[in-house]
């Protein structure tokens, strides 16, 4: 197969013509991010947002121009636009590529948005107070962290299947782009199927999993902007066919960036739940976490602290690497409700690394039991935040 380069990508771009025909795409600086993969090429042309949906036929001169390069199989090119600096409207918000991020790894056609489509979808989401629903699905619950590292999506899968075990049908998005996890802990490595436009969601437990790390490989690193994340994070929620499900568990990205406001902002949350382990560097950025979504009016379904307290497999001698108790303190000073403590055990681990979460593999064990009461306490919560829907959905403003 013939080698590709970037710089011949450059070259063959750098023959079509820019917005209104004057200088070319390259020389005006709207190309970036060009990754070349096994014989696809994947591009962005960031475009005024205003104009994304007439300059369609830019993006498409684009593919074509480096599908003429030997040995180039697949290419996608994605419109960019950012907002100019005190343009009207939500400040905090990127705004969405035209077509479809997700195409960036040879994502299958459901994923491949046209221009037009995501233009409009862009739309809707600049009216916060408008935000639409997912078909199908009853509530979506958001697991956050302030930090990485506190073991926030083997807390969430564990909770989506404990809910699960309570009799709720439950599906679970992994929302974190750049470091997916579910295929590890759920022990999936097949792909999802496409129906037209639309993914399947891939089973495992019973739970319906959809994850950006069924599209891409393992190792394969995501060099995406901030626009095609959410792009990808879109499609992953709107384009998939989850059918009839009372929850659906997002294991949010760690921080308080892009990918929180997009879902804040374009999902209606039933509420979020914050995980924490119990010390103080933790317990900072889990802080922020909770600001974040009350500023935009998320509630927040309580706090777990997790590696609470770790107790020797063989003395029993009870050690809180961590701490103890800090999170317990944290809710009580948010005025949060606390959810549980989730020890620090070589079972959960083991298991979650495994592909089989403690509460599929120890379903009577005592972690699973702990999972069980803090799943019991999420469906009291939601079923409380529903009963008192009727504040108007949330805006950002930064003052």
């Amino acid at each position: 197969m013939p080698i590709i380069t970037e710089e011949m990508v450059i070259a063959r771009l750098s023959r079509v013509k820019g917005p209104d025909l004057k200088g070319d795409i390259v020389s005006l600086g709207l190309v970036n991010g060009i990754l070349v993969q096994e014989g696809r090429v994947i591009f962005s042309v960031n475009v005024p947002a205003e104009r994304a949906q007439e300059l369609e036929p830019l993006r498409a001169a684009a593919e074509k121009a480096v599908m003429m390069i030997d040995g180039v199989s697949k290419v996608t090119a994605v419109l960019t636009a950012e907002r100019k600096a005190g343009s009207p409207s939500i400040q905090s918000a990127p705004v969405r590529p035209a077509p479809s991020a997700a195409q960036a790894a040879s994502i299958p056609p459901p994923m491949q948005a046209q221009a037009a489509r995501a233009q409009a979808a862009g739309a809707q989401a600049d009216r916060p107070n408008q935000k639409a629903g997912v078909p199908g699905i009853k509530s979506i619950v958001a697991v956050a962290s302030g930090k990485g590292g506190v073991g926030k999506s083997t807390t969430s899968v564990n909770l989506a299947l404990a809910l699960q075990s309570l009799g709720k049908k439950v599906g679970i998005l992994d929302a974190d782009i750049y470091g997916p996890s579910m295929p590890r802990l759920l022990g999936i490595s097949d792909r999802p199927s496409a129906n037209g436009r639309v993914l399947s969601p891939l089973e495992s437990y019973g739970l319906k999993v959809m994850s950006m790390g069924f599209l891409v490989d393992e190792e394969t690193p995501m060099i995406w902007r901030g626009p095609m994340v959410i792009s990808a994070l879109t499609q992953m929620l709107r384009e998939v066919a989850w059918g009839e499900l009372d929850l659906l568990i997002v294991d949010m990205p760690p921080g308080t960036g892009d990918a929180q406001l997009t879902m804040a902002q374009q999902v209606p949350l039933a509420g979020a739940v914050i995980v924490s382990t119990p010390q103080d560097i933790a317990l900072i950025d889990a802080r922020k976490g909770l600001n974040m979504f009350r500023k935009v009016d998320v509630p927040i379904l309580g706090i777990i602290e997790n590696m609470s307290t770790f107790i020797c497999p063989k003395c029993g001698e009870r050690s809180d690497i961590f701490g103890h108790g800090g999170a317990r303190d944290e809710a009580g000073r948010m005025g949060v409700p606390f959810l549980g403590e989730i020890p620090l055990h070589m079972d959960i681990r083991s298991h979650s690394d495994g592909g089989t979460p403690v509460t599929i593999s120890m379903p009577d064990g005592p972690h699973a039991a702990i999972y069980k009461e803090i799943a019991a306490a999420v469906i009291n919560r939601v079923d409380v935040e529903s009963a008192s829907v009727g504040v108007a959905a949330p805006s950002i403003v930064f003052e």
